[in-house]
């Protein structure tokens, strides 16, 4: 059983919001459309579900939220595509990133 779901929203104004959740991913988008959700994506609605990973482990989840979150806009866009041999081009610090541990996790 997967336990939790690592989502992009695309919002109104362009921008990107990554998240992490443990709900059905449809409810959590329902969620941030409607407003439920206080914080980034409130005031840039409608929201876009772009891209979704989901997980076994929790830990493995929030470890790879971090990750994307402190990616840049045009690294984020090639997760989206799935443009994955591009990641390690786009990585700020390659000797830093573990682009490639996720690249062969196997799923």
């Amino acid at each position: 059983m997967l336990d939790a779901t690592v989502y992009i929203l695309r919002c109104a104004d362009g921008s990107y919001y990554t998240g992490l959740t443990k709900q059905p991913i449809e409810s959590r988008l329902w969620e941030h459309n409607e407003g439920v959700c206080e914080g980034y994506t409130k005031k840039r609605r409608p929201v876009e579900l772009v891209f979704t990973e989901s997980y076994d482990r929790m830990l493995d989840a929030i470890a790879r939220e971090k990750q994307i979150k402190g990616w840049s806009r045009a690294k984020k866009e090639a997760l989206i595509a799935r443009a994955y041999h591009r990641l390690p081009d786009l990585s700020r610090n390659q000797s830093g990133d573990d682009t490639r541990r996720w690249l062969n996790r196997g799923d």
